[in-house]
Parts: C-alpha cells; structure tokens; sequence
C-alpha cells in the first residue's frame, strides 16, 4: 500500500487544483464557484522520484448536522482517518480565518502528521496570509501556487520524509519471497502471474436514480456521498474494488438531465465528465428508478452508452418498494423491447441499492454483457452461417443488378465487428443489413451487445481495381530501367 496523503482544507482554496497538478492530469473538475468537490476522489500523484496516492476531498464546512454539508465535514474527515498524512490548504490571499483555526485544531488532534500550505500565494499582495500561518500551530507553511505550479519543490522537502518512512515500513512488514535458484546456482524467472486489468464499469442514469447508494452497497462501505437531494455527484469518480472476485474500476456518475434544462456551468462540466466517463469504459450500467423507468432522458442516456460501442446492462432500482413486482417487471420487458430494439437481448436486473438485493444477479448480467462484448466468431463458422443466411434470404437484386455476399470476417472486438465483401456494395438496403446483425445475435449468443456490420466492395479489396495496365512498350521501359 503507498503512502497516502490527503488535501483538506476550505472550500475554494485550491485543493482541487493542486490534485490536478500532482496527477498530471485533469481529474477533477475546477471551478471559481466554492464547493465544487463533494466526494473523495483518490489518483496517483508524481512529484519529482516521489510516488504516491493523494486524495482529493470536499471543502470543510461548519456543520456537524445531518445537511449536505454535514455529510461533506464526515466524508472529509473519513478520508483524513485513511490517509497516512494531511496536507492543510488556506488561501493566502484571504489569511487564516476562525475556519481554518477550528479546523487546524481538529487536524492537530488526530495525530497523523500535518502539512500546511498557503496557496494562492504569488505576488506580494499573499505576504500577510502566509505569516499568519505559521501562527497555526502545524509548522512552517508552504509557500505555493498550485495554478502555476510554484513552490513543489517545498512541498516535496516537506512530504519527502514521510514517504520514505512508509516505504521503509512497508518493505519491513512485507513477508520474504523465496528466490528459485536452479542448478547452476542462477536465480531461476519469476512465474507468477501478472494482474489482470480491472474491468471498467460506467454507472449512468438521472439524476437521484440511486447511483452512488448502489455503489456503496457494492463497496459494502459509504464511501460516495449520498442523500434525497438530486444531483450530488458533480464529476465521475472511479474507485478500483474487488467485486466478488473479480478486479473492477468503477466509476459514479453525475445524473445526466436534458441538455435544455442543462444551463449551469458547472452542470455542463459535470454532464461532460460523465459523457467521458461512458468513452473509457467497458460495461455501461444505466440505472432507472422503478417509480418512473424509461424516461426519454433514460432512453438517450441508454442511446448514447450503444452508438459508442460499450457494452449495455439495464438496472432497474428501488425495486425493494415496488408492491406489484410480477406485473411491473412484465410491464418493464414490454417497454424495453419497444422503445430500445438497438439493445435487443441485452440483461435487464432489478435491483434495491438501499438493501442489496440483485447485486450478485447484477455483478452476473455485467460479466456476461463483457465476455459477449469481447467474443471472437472463428472465420470458417461465419463463412458457413452467411451462406445459410443468404440461402434462407437472398439480397435483393435493385435494377436487376444482383448482390453476391462473397465472404465475411470478423475484423474486430469490443465491439464486436465484421465486414461482408459483396458487389454493388452502395445498392444493399439497410434492412438487409438489420437481417444479418440480428442473425448473428441469435444464432452466436450475443444478445444486447452492440455489433458492427461493414459492407465491402470490390474496390475496397483489391487496390489496383481501376488501374490501366501497362502496355508492353512501357513495361519493357520499366524493367530495362530496372537493370540499368
């Protein structure tokens, strides 16, 4: 485990900004506007040879109640009792305020070690805010700008310690591996097997659907903030777990609402994040609330996750308040084969995110969506199934002009793509087109996922289709020039 650190302080400080910086990229979302931040997010940082985990966490605000803020102050303070060590930030400019005072006392008794940094510290105007932290009681501060990238070489001088110690712990705590040696007395490889690649899962719906509470059930810890207000995710979180078995990198979405109602800056950015979200994964979970399923947002949101080419599983939530569940998840089937035939077949699962129920069915239907997403159709299998399909139903002949389907390949996966080569490749219809995509769908096992059907010509195959060929004259130019 390495050495984690955690960057508190106010809100609008520059925390979010400074966890930019230490990752190299732009993770969490930056805004003038203060609590921007509301869940933790954690990310490998780099400072010069140093590594480590920093954690990102929502302003610290004074409020100890069961309000949005309270539930921030718990989930900050959560992630101050993880972290090996703290990093302190108060914004130079304003100075140290009763806030940072209270909370510098908090920090103090926790007994983890303490960094203070002020930032937003360049030029003379942050002078003042910087003496007055050292009246903190936490150390000499570091002087920094986190939006450009000064005084980094401070705070590595400062953490540098630490990190060392932790890693001088871990290497002492670490059991002893033994080296095979072989009969020559050389150290023999190492066999082990690698990791895998932990299984990217996209959590999406609208706002309120419960997909941050479904998150933390599968966790078994509450790790993302939740409550009855909607839209309190505000950027994608990704947190890697092992679900039953199985490494997964999963990340909690903002709630996606209509682009007309979406006004809001930080809305947009919120929106967008999560659009990013559904690019980089593999599984897309849409989430709908039992209540009111099926929503023309959710259709778009279900859309969406389908023409970028990701796997598709429907969770239906708040399924443990549903009375008449026989005649709604009849109702529901209904309603999905209709308003989504592009992801015919693909799993639909009821869930309760509040009690846990269906999680295993879930965590089921998202293993099986993936291995459909990445199979492979063998050539000779595909070749054989074309004619049958051709045979069983012929292209049609557009002006008397008749199509040939001469071969089929599979040219990729995840998704699962393939190309037919054929003549008069610009006269198949579409519905053909639809025929054969739902033939493979049926007939290899591949339900919900979506497919990629490309349609080849002649000219597409054979390059020098179209070329004059050389004339003699100019073919024994040619190759006299050659052996000149």
């Amino acid at each position: 485990m390495s050495f984690t650190l955690a960057i508190v302080g106010r809100p609008n400080v520059g925390k979010s900004t400074l966890f930019n910086r230490l990752v190299g990229k732009r993770l969490a979302l930056v805004d003038d506007q203060p609590g921007v931040t509301r869940d933790l997010r954690e990310g490998e940082a780099k400072l010069a040879d140093l590594r480590f985990t920093v954690i990102d966490t929502a302003g610290l605000e004074d409020a100890t109640d069961e309000s949005l803020q309270g539930r921030m102050r718990r989930l900050t303070e959560r992630a101050v009792d993880m972290a090996d060590a703290c990093l302190f930030i108060i914004d130079a400019r304003v100075g140290v305020t009763p806030a940072d005072q209270m909370f510098a006392d908090i920090l103090r008794r926790k007994g983890s070690p303490v960094f203070v940094a002020a930032n937003k510290a360049e030029g003379n105007a942050a002078d003042a805010g910087v003496m007055e932290a050292y009246g903190l009681g936490l150390g000499d501060p570091i002087r920094m700008s986190a939006e450009h990238g000064e005084g980094m070489m401070e705070l590595y001088t400062a953490i540098m310690p630490s990190v060392d110690a932790h890693a001088k712990s871990a290497e002492a705590d670490a059991p002893e591996v033994d080296v095979a040696v072989g009969e020559d007395g050389e150290e023999l490889p190492d066999h082990t097997p690698t990791v895998n690649r932990p299984l990217q899962i996209a959590v999406v719906g609208r706002p309120n659907a419960g997909k941050s509470t479904l998150i933390n059930k599968i966790l078994g810890e509450d790790r993302l903030l939740t409550g009855p207000e909607a839209g309190i995710t505000r950027d994608a979180i990704s947190l890697t777990i092992d679900w039953s078995g199985t490494p997964t990198r999963i990340f909690d979405t903002a709630g996606m609402r209509k682009k007309a109602k979406v006004q809001d800056k930080l809305e947009k950015l919120s929106v967008s994040d999560g659009l990013r979200a559904v690019k980089f994964a593999e599984v897309v979970v849409v989430l709908l609330d039992a209540a009111i399923p099926f929503e023309q947002q959710d259709l778009r949101i279900a859309d969406l996750a389908e023409r970028e080419g990701r796997a598709v599983v429907i969770a239906v939530n708040k399924w443990d308040i549903e009375e008449d569940k026989q005649d709604k998840l009849k109702e529901l089937i209904e309603e999905f084969a209709r308003l989504l035939p592009q992801l015919r077949g693909a799993p639909l699962i009821t869930v309760s995110a509040k009690t846990g129920r269906g999680l295993e069915r879930l965590r089921d239907a998202v293993l099986r969506a993936h291995d459909t997403w990445n199979r492979r159709i063998p050539t000779a299998a595909l070749n054989r199934w074309l004619d049958g399909m051709v045979q069983a139903h012929p292209p049609p002949a557009p002006q008397g002009k008749r199509i040939k389907l001469r071969y089929m390949t599979q040219a990729k996966t995840r998704p699962p793509g393939f190309v037919v080569m054929c003549s008069h490749v610009d006269k198949i219809p579409t519905a053909y087109s639809r025929y054969l995509v739902n033939g493979l769908r049926e007939d290899f096992d591949m339900p919900g996922t979506p497919i990629r059907m490309f349609m080849r010509g002649q000219s597409d195959a054979n390059p020098f289709k179209g070329r004059k060929k050389a004339g003699p004259s100019k073919l024994r130019k040619h190759t006299q020039g050659r052996r000149d």
